[in-house]
């Protein structure tokens, strides 16, 4: 049972350590032209054309109840969530945006205190703390220029909730269906509900905005590694793990997202890095046990 759910552990960290490197790759199609309903849009269209080739056989939930928290988990964790985190990319800086969004698992412990009554444990909120403050030191680099944009802190905010709430339905429908099938589901109804996006867009979309090869390399990268693959493996993990523990994981975010700039943008890895990475791993340790 622990060797199991070790491996439930790794799916999560290894999903996490992927999404780190989405908000690079994000910043560049935005910066390529690329509006955020638009890179939301091509992202999960084409996850959920790899998706449906391997999982069609079922259709509908068994109720209308359930039915519509797969829809709730598509607008909380598809459209509305980053529809919301690319927006904010777009006016303020990623790594303001990779620290905000990492307190996504102090909401879900609270929605899940609310909603389904989780207990609320000492180690655990000691440990979110703890991870917290490796995040602000990581994102921080010892200084306390952050660049703050109140729009897009509010819109990283508003996004950090919704992925929270997404987190505590999936923990209410994980025990009745296949992770495939939520999964398929939340692409689904993600795209459906991004439609409405769609007439708030100021021009229309630009196909030749994806010729260049960093263009569609990244959105390869985010629609099938990171979201369909990424989504499998997140959806698996907190059936197995939970939406508490699992949703910890998210503080390791900010640290791979500054070893993708780091690798990727040629950026300095400083003290200031190394320490809060110590951080966030112990304190995701901490609110493991």
């Amino acid at each position: 049972m622990k060797q199991r759910l070790l491996l439930f552990h790794l799916l999560a960290l290894l999903t996490v350590s992927i999404w780190g490197v989405t908000f690079v790759s994000t910043k560049i199609l935005i910066e390529a032209g690329l509006t955020p309903t638009e890179i939301f849009i091509l992202r999960f269209a084409l996850a959920y054309l790899c998706i449906i080739a391997v999982s069609h056989s079922r259709l509908w939930s068994d109720s209308v109840k359930d039915e519509l928290l797969m829809c709730l988990a598509g607008l909380t964790g598809g459209s509305l969530y980053f529809i919301a985190e690319n927006s904010a990319l777009a006016i303020t800086l990623a790594s303001d945006v990779s620290l905000l969004i990492c307190t996504a698992p102090i909401f879900t412990m609270l929605l899940g205190r609310i909603f389904l009554h989780v207990p609320l444990r000492r180690r655990m909120a000691a440990g979110s703390l703890i991870a917290l403050c490796g995040v602000g030191l990581v994102v921080l680099n010892g200084t306390l220029n952050l660049g703050l944009n109140p729009l897009g802190d509010a819109l990283t905010l508003a996004a950090a909730l919704l992925w929270a709430a997404y987190c505590i339905v999936l923990k209410m429908l994980g025990q009745r269906y296949t992770t495939l099938f939520i999964t398929r589901k939340v692409f689904f109804f993600g795209l459906l509900s991004s439609a409405i996006f769609l007439v708030f867009e100021p021009r229309q979309f630009d196909p030749h905005l994806l010729l260049p090869p960093a263009v569609y390399g990244n959105l390869l990268f985010l629609s099938i590694v990171a979201s369909m693959l990424g989504y499998i493996m997140w959806n698996r993990a907190v059936k197995a793990l939970g939406a508490e523990k699992t949703a910890n994981y998210i503080y390791c975010i900010p640290l791979v997202t500054i070893l993708a700039a780091v690798i990727f943008l040629g950026e300095p890895f400083t003290v200031h890095t190394a320490i809060g990475a110590a951080l966030i791993i112990g304190g995701v340790i901490l609110a493991e046990k």
